[in-house]
């Protein structure tokens, strides 16, 4: 286990350095390098929820002390409002963006069929 976490870190390193920014792409480049990182980091953090919400129905329905239930069903609550939260902001975000024009960072995607 400390190996794999010691090559999980080693191979980080680059990126909390922030190795692959270049200075000469601006503030612009710097913008795009942290978006690149939120928009890897969402799906990840979306998908963690999930999994929380699903342990603790699995908690809920195999605990038999009401103490441990009522933990289970608070982590469960916990687990929705998470994901409803993210969810909303990410569509939020959509919305603004079709409001106001801009295209995004994933919308000039380029021709996917070849011709």
């Amino acid at each position: 286990m400390k190996r794999i976490l010691a090559s999980v870190m080693v191979s980080a390193f680059p990126l909390m350095a922030l190795a692959q920014y270049n200075p000469s792409m601006g503030i612009g480049g710097l913008f795009g390098l942290v978006g690149s990182w939120v928009k890897l980091a969402l799906p990840l953090l979306i998908s963690v929820a999930v999994v929380w919400f699903v342990w603790n129905v699995f908690q809920y329905t195999i605990r038999a002390e009401e103490e441990e239930r009522k933990k289970a069903k608070e982590g469960m609550l916990y687990g929705i409002i998470g994901i409803f939260v993210m969810v909303s902001v990410w569509g939020l975000v959509g919305i603004l963006q079709s409001t106001f024009g801009t295209s995004g960072a994933g919308a000039n995607i380029g021709n996917q069929l070849p011709i």
